[in-house]
């Protein structure tokens, strides 16, 4: 039985918006001064991380996911559900918005619809990001899309370090200058751009955009996502729960010592955002730090957590 946990080499991604803050916060190794995503747990085949310890060393995620289905809890699908991400937002992000599973088929011929949420990790003070919009129906939002009458149609809403946002599919959204995120999803790359700033990249062009598909799939009117955040203590770890719903479960913890847990029945994406620590299963240690990003295969059924560190833990909630 496979007995340690799976760590991954992140993978990035160039952004126009993207800046510098994934070497100077994390002290990951960035390919350039526009580096906007780190994708630190991905099976997407736009980013998939690699394993780097253990006997999978150098398989990719969507590899180890079709060969080793038994370290996730044998859960069914031909796609590893989850993407988990850091996001460094040096300039605004586009305005944009998803489609759900079935738009997701139906327009791009791919399984997954991407909803998401967003843990803000920094901020500068005053940043601000997009949620939602002021449109009472479809044909209104269309409108005032086509009409460019941006200020009047986005609403603004201002955010600060600790924040949890959750964004399902259809939400109008966009991630403000000066924000870091990390990000949990589904493992989806289908992304709508309703409007982009008319700024150009490198090359003079401006970016795609998507507006019909924007319009088809926009939530209207919008609706904030109602969600219930819980809080347990278990020894030396004080966790909480900030969401559970369809597609995931996500937690954050605070780790001040010691936890030990029993009988685990599912596979736990892990992502480190502050601290460091080891992690303990059957004698062996595994030291983990700051930007450190693993997996915890089902198969472990009981193990702990030492250290001191500020941890996202997510899983499937199926």
């Amino acid at each position: 039985m496979y007995n340690e946990p799976l760590f991954l080499k992140p993978v990035f991604q160039d952004r126009i918006w993207g800046g510098t803050a994934l070497r100077t916060q994390f002290g990951y190794d960035i390919p350039s001064e526009q580096t906007g995503e780190c994708w630190g747990i991905s099976a997407h085949p736009n980013g998939p991380s690699e394993v780097i310890n253990g006997p999978l060393k150098g398989k990719t995620l969507d590899q180890v996911w079709n060969s080793n289905r038994e370290l996730f809890a044998n859960q069914e699908g031909e796609e590893f559900p989850l993407l988990v991400k850091i996001l460094d937002a040096n300039d605004d992000l586009s305005v944009q918005v998803h489609p759900n599973d079935e738009q997701a088929v139906e327009l791009e011929k791919y399984p997954f619809g991407k909803t998401e949420c967003w843990y803000i990790i920094d901020c500068e003070e005053g940043a601000e990001i997009i949620y939602g919009h002021h449109a009472g129906s479809k044909e209104e939002f269309a409108q005032m899309v086509e009409a460019g009458k941006w200020n009047e149609l986005l609403r603004s809403v201002k955010v600060k370090p600790g924040d949890f946002v959750y964004v399902p599919s259809g939400t109008i959204h966009a991630i403000g200058k000066g924000i870091q995120i990390l990000e949990t999803q589904q493992s989806s790359d289908i992304t709508y751009r309703v409007y982009d700033y008319d700024r150009r990249d490198a090359n003079g062009l401006t970016r795609k955009l998507h507006i019909e598909k924007s319009i088809a799939v926009a939530t209207t009117p919008h609706q904030d996502a109602a969600f219930e955040v819980t809080e347990s203590v278990n020894g030396g770890l004080t966790s909480k729960k900030l969401i559970e719903e369809k597609y995931f479960t996500v937690y954050h913890w605070n780790l001040e010592g010691t936890v030990e847990f029993r009988e685990n029945d599912k596979y736990l994406l892990v992502s480190v955002l502050k601290g460091d620590g080891d992690f303990v299963v059957d004698g062996q240690s595994y030291a983990f730090k700051k930007g450190d990003h693993f997996i915890i295969p089902s198969t472990l059924k009981d193990y702990k957590f030492v250290g001191n560190a500020e941890i996202i833990v997510s899983h499937t909630t199926k």
